[in-house]
């Protein structure tokens, strides 16, 4: 495995969501608090911004072309074209502190995407919801404070969920057919003085990757939650990270500098930039919406 490598100067205020796109072979992920989408061709170095018309806090591509995006206004499609959304839906426009925060796609695409309380971390308010390729909306758990980074295992069986300010990582079993979960359980305890856990991705292998915001590291557990090695990241605040590469072996970590003091960027002017880590493992390719 190799050092972890300073990739692209960014300096987003919260970059989140680094997924693969095969297809073009470029690395797409968003500036959360930045309405922003980016794009970086790791073979010609070659990257492209957009700013768009509702804030992303996360994106996942569609089977049909183009993406599907949470925002903190609901789900919505993204064509690529410019910065104009398509709204699907907002089951949380009643409740303003309620948005939506992370996503995943799993194998038979269908989107979960989970909510958080942006006026209270602490709260146990948030949910997952399951977007069919139908655009119907089904609620299928609850009581997260802050869902956040979500994978499935590589047969989909399992899906983990953070639960970023219960300061866990939780693991559901997933039924394939009717998209419902079920036997809810504690996959691994994050210690505080490792920060909080944050984005997660799952390898081929069927370990679990999770970034710690305000831990500087990116952590790898085993499939029974045992902690199998932890890599240092530069920054404090480590959101998310995700594979990539032509052979999938390339570990991207998008970072952020929300909530830090003046002195605190000074010291980390790094913060907010991707970072990447040639592995001695491969990842999997994210599955893409089929609606």
């Amino acid at each position: 495995m190799s050092e972890v490598e300073h990739l692209i100067s960014v300096q987003d205020e919260v970059g989140e969501t680094p997924i693969w796109a095969p297809d073009q072979q470029a690395m797409y992920w968003i500036d959360l608090e930045g309405s922003a989408v980016h794009r970086y061709e790791p073979l010609t170095g070659d990257r492209k911004d957009w700013s768009l018309d509702a804030a992303v806090t996360a994106l996942a591509r569609r089977a049909s072309g183009g993406w599907i995006l949470a925002t903190k206004t609901g789900l919505a499609f993204w064509d690529q074209q410019g910065a104009a959304t398509e709204f699907i839906v907002d089951p949380t426009a009643d409740r303003q502190e309620i948005r939506f925060n992370d996503t995943v796609v799993d194998k038979q695409g269908r989107l979960i995407a989970g909510t958080a309380n942006v006026q209270d971390f602490g709260a146990p308010d948030g949910v997952l919801h399951r977007l069919d390729p139908d655009l119907s909306l089904h609620q299928i758990d609850d009581g997260y404070a802050v869902s956040n980074g979500m994978g499935f295992s590589p047969d989909g069986r399992i899906l983990y969920v953070t639960d970023m300010f219960h300061n866990q990582i939780v693991a559901l079993d997933y039924d394939t057919e009717a998209g419902t979960i079920g036997n809810k359980r504690i996959f691994a305890e994050i210690p505080a003085d490792t920060g909080l856990p944050d984005g997660l991705t799952v390898d081929a292998e069927g370990f679990v990757w999770s970034a710690h915001w305000a831990g500087a590291r990116v952590t790898r557990y085993d499939p029974d939650g045992t902690v199998e090695r932890q890599i240092p990241v530069p920054v404090t605040n480590a959101t998310c990270l995700g594979f990539g590469g032509a052979d999938m072996n390339e570990l991207y970590i998008t970072t952020a500098w929300f909530f830090m003091s003046e002195d605190e960027r000074k010291a980390q002017p790094r913060a907010g930039d991707v970072f990447r880590i040639k592995t001695d493992v491969v990842g999997l390719v994210e599955p893409q919406f089929a609606g």
